[in-house]
């Protein structure tokens, strides 16, 4: 540990012979006049009750911390101090250097913060007050400020700034020193550039970990037509609009929203251009890895009418929003069609037949114009026998309605050209 310790006493110069000093200085003893308030390099020597011996650099005497100074070294310096420390000091009139600690602390500490900011380094600092322009975080014993513009973490959605900066006490910001001045005691904090520093850091040791396949927890911290941003913890990758969902959206504010908790699959990583790639999507089942369960050559489904193109239109199956078919143009109409909005419109719910299954190609196709057709008619009968079958096996429900008369009812006298249930149809 490395303390700085200013002097308090004044030398003598009359203490020293001229020559003698000449002479030490020669022999490389670096022996010259100090004066009070200079700050030296010494080592701890002895540390008892009666004060703190230093023998210090460049000086023909020891220095002693005692009395009132010692008092002021507060528990938690006095703790770390041993003997053998390198600390920093003068002398009184009787040729021992008074040293001060205290003062000297507040030396070591604009030491430190001259070396964050010669070395733009980030640093954690925790919020020790506020006032109206912004947060006081402490280094050592400096009080360094935070201005409000320089935040980035907000705090409590307020509308009361002060409040919201009052939420903030206690809480561990990344820091990085933008402007010091030691003799105007000016120390400026900026959280916004230690931000930008550090996920620039976190992103290049990412790229070098991070591997296709690879699971992680995000966040969304941004949304643009073409895709989503994702805080990954420090770096940050793109999901683009097609892998957000399964299902078929036009913005990704349509499935996202700022702030809301995902799970993302790592799909490709640039370390050259620091890009990577992310799918939410496939973080949950395949929808057209199923879909041959689903749906077979020859149903019919109900879908509503999403899109049109000059080649046909696009359907979406109702129940299931994940999937959406096409009709080609072909399929529309059994008369020529030019276009789809001949026939159908956007929005419009349809009953169509699947006619094409491919979940290799993840297509489904549809037809409007086959839903009549004879080729069909028997899996139509089949189909509607089975859901017969279903409603009859489900338990009968009490009819409402006042019950029959059990009078005998009036016969009918047979339509004319239906044959009548006592004579055979010729």
């Amino acid at each position: 540990m490395s303390d700085e310790v200013q002097v308090q006493g004044e030398m003598e110069p009359e203490n020293v012979p001229t020559s003698m000093q000449d002479l030490l200085e020669t022999a490389g003893y670096g022996l010259k006049e100090v004066k009070r308030g200079d700050v030296l390099a010494g080592t701890i020597l002895d540390i008892g009750e009666a004060g703190i011996l230093v023998s210090v650099d460049g000086i023909k005497s020891e220095g002693i911390i005692s009395g009132e100074e010692l008092s002021k070294i507060p528990h938690d310096v006095m703790d770390d101090l041993k003997v053998g420390d390198y600390v920093v000091a003068p002398s009184d009139r009787n040729g021992n250097v008074v040293l001060a600690l205290t003062r000297t602390q507040s030396s070591r500490d604009w030491a430190e913060a001259e070396d964050l900011n010669s070395k733009q380094e980030v640093f954690e600092g925790t919020v020790a007050g506020y006032n109206k322009g912004g947060l006081i975080v402490k280094v050592g014993k400096i009080r360094g400020f935070v201005p409000a513009s320089q935040l980035v973490t907000r705090g409590e959605d307020n509308a009361d700034p002060n409040k919201r900066l009052a939420s903030l006490v206690g809480r561990k910001l990344h820091l990085k020193v933008i402007e010091m001045d030691r003799e105007q005691n000016r120390l400026i904090l900026s959280e916004r550039a230690a931000e930008r520093q550090w996920r620039k850091q976190q992103k290049e040791k990412m790229l070098t970990e991070l591997k296709e396949g690879d699971v992680l927890d995000g966040t969304v911290i941004s949304l643009a037509d073409f895709g989503a941003f994702i805080d990954l913890g420090g770096a940050d990758g793109l999901v683009h609009l097609s892998e957000i969902s399964w299902q078929p959206i036009n913005r990704p504010s349509d499935a996202l929203k700022i702030g809301q908790k995902v799970k993302v699959q790592v799909l490709r990583v640039d370390p050259e251009h620091k890009r990577v790639g992310l799918s939410i999507k496939r973080c949950e089942p395949d929808p057209w890895s199923s879909i041959v369960d689903r749906y077979k050559v020859g149903q019919l489904v109900e879908a509503q009418i999403t899109k049109m193109a000059k080649f046909g239109a696009f359907a979406r199956v109702k129940d299931d929003d994940a999937i959406e078919g096409l009709i080609h143009i072909s399929e529309l109409s059994d008369r020529r069609v030019n276009h789809p909005k001949e026939v159908v419109q956007e929005g419009q719910w349809v009953t169509l037949r699947v006619i094409r299954v491919e979940p290799d190609k993840r297509r489904l196709g549809l037809s409007l114009k086959r839903v009549t057709h004879g080729e069909y008619m028997d899996e139509d009968w089949r189909s509607a026998l089975a859901e017969a079958n279903t409603e009859e096996s489900a338990p009968p429900v009490e009819s409402t309605a006042p019950a029959e008369s059990t009078a005998p009812a009036e016969s009918t006298p047979p339509v004319e050209g239906t044959p009548s249930v006592d004579e055979p149809a010729t």
